[in-house]
C-alpha cells in the first residue's frame, strides 16, 4: 500500500518559528520587549568605547538596568491589555 506524502499537511506545525508566532499573537508585546532589550543592549555595547571616565561595571550596569526595563515595561503592558481585554470584552 503506497501513501502519497506529498499531500500530507500537519494540522499543526511545531517549528520554533510557529510556536514564537502563536505566542506572538496571543501576547504581542513581549516580542517588542525583547526587541527593546537587544536595542538597549546594542547601545550600550556601541557607547563602551566612549563611556569617559566612568567605570566598566557602572556602564554595565546601567546598561542592564535600561534593557530589564524595556522587558519589565513591556510585559507588564501586555498583562494590563490582556486584563482589560478580558474583562471588558467579557462584560459586553
Amino acid at each position: 500500500m503506497s501513501t502519497d506524502k506529498s499531500n500530507w499537511i500537519p494540522e499543526q506545525e511545531t517549528t520554533v518559528g510557529t510556536k514564537f508566532l502563536q505566542k506572538a499573537r496571543k501576547s504581542p508585546l513581549v516580542p517588542i520587549g525583547l526587541i527593546g532589550f537587544a536595542v538597549v543592549a546594542a547601545c550600550g555595547l556601541y557607547r563602551l568605547k566612549g563611556r569617559g571616565s566612568m567605570k566598566m561595571s557602572v556602564h554595565l550596569i546601567h546598561t542592564r538596568v535600561a534593557a530589564q526595563a524595556c522587558v519589565v515595561g513591556a510585559v507588564t503592558l501586555g498583562a494590563v491589555y490582556s486584563m482589560y481585554k478580558d474583562h471588558f470584552q467579557n462584560q459586553k
